[in-house]
C-alpha cells in the first residue's frame, strides 16, 4: 500500500474544498460590501423609502423630537433659547419632505453656544434625520417658544 500516494490525494482534496469555501466567502463578502457602501446617506433613509405622495402630516412631531434629542445630544440639560417651528413641506434631495425647524442654544464649558437653526425631517410621519446645517430648509419659518426643549433632561 502507498501510504504516501494515499496522503497527497487526501490533502489535495481538502485544498479544493478551502479554495471553494474561500471562493464563496469573498462572493458573500463583494456582495454584502457592495450593499453596505453602495450608494449616498440619502438612498439609504427611510426618506428614500416614502415618495412624496405617502407624506403624513407628522402628528407628534414635538414629542418625537424631544425624545430623539434627548438621545442624540451629548447634554441635553440647560438648553437655551429654544424655539420650534410648525412642519412645512420642503424640497430635500430631489423629494419632498416635512421638515421642523428647531433652534436652541447648548451648554458650553465657558458658557452657551451661540443658538443655531437646525432642520428635522420627517418621512412617512416619522423623524427620519436632524441636519445640523439647515441652509434654505428653514428660510422663512417663524418659531415659536420650545420651552419642553429647555426643561429636558437626561
Amino acid at each position: 500500500m502507498d501510504f504516501i500516494r494515499m496522503r497527497c490525494k487526501r490533502e489535495t482534496a481538502a485544498d479544493g474544498h478551502r479554495v471553494r469555501a474561500m471562493a464563496a466567502f469573498g462572493l458573500c463578502a463583494l456582495v454584502l460590501g457592495g450593499c453596505a457602501f453602495g450608494g449616498n446617506d440619502e438612498e439609504k433613509a427611510l426618506s428614500a423609502q416614502v415618495s412624496a405622495s405617502d407624506q403624513v402630516f407628522p402628528v407628534n412631531y414635538r414629542s418625537e423630537l424631544l425624545a430623539f434629542l434627548r438621545t442624540y445630544l451629548n447634554e441635553p440639560r440647560g438648553l437655551q433659547h429654544a424655539g420650534i417651528a410648525a412642519p412645512v413641506q420642503r424640497p430635500f434631495g430631489g423629494r419632498t419632505r416635512y421638515v421642523v425647524c428647531v433652534r436652541y442654544s447648548e451648554r458650553d464649558p465657558g458658557g452657551y453656544k451661540l443658538a443655531r437653526v437646525r432642520a428635522v425631517l420627517y418621512a412617512g410621519g416619522r423623524l427620519d434625520r436632524l441636519v445640523e446645517e439647515s441652509g434654505e430648509l428653514c428660510n422663512g419659518v417663524s418659531l415659536s417658544p420650545f420651552p419642553e426643549l429647555e426643561k429636558l433632561t437626561r
